[in-house]
């Protein structure tokens, strides 16, 4: 059968726990919700066993799943065998051991399997397979047209009262990233105390947490404002903001404008490229003024700074790495801060 990730996280339970669920799509707040759901569904049923497996590389052995669906829990013959596809595809041998699984089930073994991509062409016999004897869930990407509607219900569930202009505050802000309107939506249940939220209220609760976030500093970073890029990053870093926290955004960011760079030099549809990336409307000017400011290869170099960036915050290299941070957004925000980097190397 098929379920919506809403759905299927509010419906399982200890008593319709099924042999195999696929949660698949680029939503990460859709599929990590509707996963925690099943887990927590399988502690209630006495599943004691878990096994979690990523099988994102090429030469994964399919046959360590295969052995642990099949092997007995620790105390119990329940168990829980998850498996994590980042591209979607399990290959001929991942494919014949689910269809294998799914054509006998061992009982009380749940196979669950998270796919980060997904679209008509990822399905199969393997898929298939999965839904008949359980479900399969497909968070597709939220619309700009439907994000207002789904931080309403969201914030229903719980419990915060809003206007319709406090909501299409709320949807500017966070501009289709659910995971970051989930988390402003828990701090107003916290804050609001039940009390309806207008527009002036929701300018107030989202702007402390805001002033210095990393959202906001990539767009200052983007519309070429050297000056708040360099006060933001000090903000952050005295308010004592774990640096590797911040680096996945940052370095999705560059890789963004790296892969739009070679796209426009190409001569490729940059219009379609903006909509791969999930680039709202709202935010494709700005994405077109950063890129006039390098050809391809610059941006494939700032791309490396990210590297260098990611082993000093981990200590492999002797940069300090907020300094190095700075230069790489600074140089992002104006060519002439880019000789910094070559001055820091």
């Amino acid at each position: 059968m098929e379920q919506k990730p809403e759905q299927l996280a509010s419906s399982v339970s200890a008593q319709t726990l099924k042999p195999a669920y696929l949660i698949a799509g680029a939503e990460f707040l859709k599929v990590m919700e509707a996963a925690d759901a099943i887990r927590a569904a399988a502690r209630a049923a006495g599943v004691d066993g878990r096994d979690v497996f990523d099988a994102s590389a090429k030469d994964f052995d399919w046959q360590l799943v295969e052995n642990a669906a099949g092997a007995m829990g620790l105390f119990s013959a329940a168990k829980l065998v998850e498996v994590t596809l980042a591209t979607g595809k399990p290959g001929k041998e991942g494919a014949a051991m689910i269809e294998a699984y799914c054509a006998n089930p061992p009982p009380g073994t749940t196979l669950l399997i998270l796919a980060n991509e997904w679209s008509t062409k990822h399905g199969g016999k393997w898929s298939d397979a999965m839904a008949k004897i359980g479900v399969l869930s497909v968070a597709w990407p939220v619309k700009p047209h439907e994000f207002p509607n789904w931080i309403s219900q969201r914030m229903r569930a719980c419990k915060v009262q809003a206007t319709q202009s406090a909501i299409d505050q709320l949807a500017l802000r966070t501009e289709g990233n659910l995971l970051a309107a989930a988390q402003e939506i828990d701090k107003l249940a916290l804050l609001a105390n039940g009390e309806m939220i207008d527009e002036a209220r929701m300018e107030t609760y989202v702007a402390d947490a805001a002033r210095f976030d990393v959202f906001r500093l990539l767009d200052a970073a983007l519309n070429g404002e050297a000056s708040k890029v360099s006060r933001m990053i000090a903000g952050l870093q005295a308010e004592g903001t774990a640096i590797h926290a911040m680096l996945g955004m940052v370095t999705t960011e560059v890789q963004r404008l790296a892969a739009l760079a070679i796209t426009q030099a190409r001569g490729g549809n940059l219009a379609q490229e903006f909509k791969v990336h999930r680039i709202w409307d709202s935010k494709q000017a700005q994405y077109k003024r950063a890129l006039a400011r390098y050809p391809a290869a610059k941006w494939q170099g700032l791309l490396s700074e990210m590297g260098r960036l990611d082993r000093a915050s981990k200590g492999r290299a002797a940069d300090e790495p907020w300094v190095l941070l700075e230069r790489v957004l600074l140089a992002v925000a104006e060519p002439r801060a880019h000789g910094l980097l070559r001055a820091h190397a």
